[in-house]
């Protein structure tokens, strides 16, 4: 039993831990192996959202991002979206089903991040399939039970990781999928973070009746995501595929805005200046390509009017400062009301 394991209060023996470890192994296995098939008749015109909870979501933006997008993305001279920092989506899911476009590309440095919209993508029966049996499991369970599901859930998929190859698609990548959106459904805060050994470390959620499952989004997300071309790696691997007919939207992780709101940790690489100034000098590069180019960050004079760091690192650019909350802070009283940046190479 790990330290970490000791001091959250769980108890299991050996015998104990060894026959839920079996248990689960054995039922996600099968599903694995026998994927009962998920009717489609029961489809409703709702939009494709997210189905990740993920830090610094843009869907309390997208009203913003409408009235900023370049008009050539509505007259088909724009015919391809970039995404190199996709995180949950928001965005991704609102221009695919806004416009009309011939060819999209999304790009994260999360490795798991992006073996879950491979999977959504091309086995999204087999994924809600095994979230089903999650959720079933999980919800029939006192919270104590849950408790222990959760931390060996959790124990497991951190134990399996150097198991899984990333860069090949594998029937493991479903029974892993759906373990992290579990994971993502009951962790505290809905958070995704890893610490240096790229460890998913978030501690349980206290939640009555988390949705773990949402069948009818993960079906609408996998016909959007059909001809989604899905890269795992850095943002600049997507400068190939930029030309000039191309709208490239940048989420990158949030420049803190004071020493307490830090929250880089998507990956085990944080994104600190120097990651905000070597994405500054891409942002140029494909401007000169002729790429409409739109980037959201956070704004620093929130909390210092005489911090003119992006004004430093973009200053032939147009910035602007719309309204937002903070989505993700462990007290109530810090998701107040706070400016970030839009910044973007282009007028209209």
């Amino acid at each position: 039993m790990s330290t970490n394991q000791t001091k959250l209060g769980i108890k299991m023996d050996s015998s104990e831990k060894e026959t839920i470890n079996h248990t689960l192994d054995s039922l996600l296995l099968k599903n694995s192996i026998v994927q009962k098939p998920v009717s489609n008749t029961s489809k409703s015109n709702d939009m494709a959202r997210p189905f990740l909870k993920w830090a610094g979501g843009k869907k309390q933006l997208l009203e913003e991002f409408d009235k900023r997008y370049p008009m050539d993305i509505s007259t088909a001279r724009i015919n391809k979206y970039v995404e190199p920092f996709v995180g949950g989506g928001a965005v991704l899911f609102h221009v695919l089903q806004e416009f009309e476009l011939d060819e999209c590309h999304i790009y994260d440095a999360n490795e798991e991040l992006i073996l879950v919209y491979s999977v959504v993508q091309k086995d999204v029966d087999g994924l809600i399939e095994k979230l089903r049996f999650l959720q079933s499991s999980y919800l029939d369970l006192d919270e104590e039970g849950r408790k222990e599901f959760f931390y060996s859930i959790r124990m497991k998929f951190n134990e399996s990781k150097s198991k899984i190859d990333f860069e090949t698609y594998g029937v493991d990548w479903v029974k892993r999928a759906s373990e992290l959106i579990f994971l993502n459904r009951t962790c505290f805060n809905g958070l995704f973070r890893v610490n240096s050994k790229g460890e998913f470390n978030v501690p349980m959620g206290r939640y009555k009746n988390p949705k773990i499952v949402d069948e009818t989004n993960l079906q609408n997300a996998s016909m959007v995501l059909k001809n989604v071309i899905i890269h795992h790696g850095d943002f600049e691997d997507c400068e190939s595929v930029v030309d000039e007919r191309t709208f490239v939207y940048f989420d990158p992780p949030y420049r803190p805005i004071s020493k307490t709101s830090s929250f880089n940790s998507y990956s085990k690489d944080a994104f600190d200046d120097e990651s905000q100034m070597r994405l500054a000098r891409f942002y140029k590069k494909l401007h000169l390509k002729g790429a409409k180019l739109m980037l959201s960050n956070s704004d620093p004079k929130n909390e210092n009017p005489d911090d003119h760091f992006f004004e430093d690192i973009y200053p032939e650019f147009k910035i602007e400062r719309v309204p937002a909350k903070r989505m993700i802070n462990a007290k109530g009283s810090g998701r107040g009301s706070i400016n970030e940046l839009i910044i973007t190479n282009y007028s209209e």
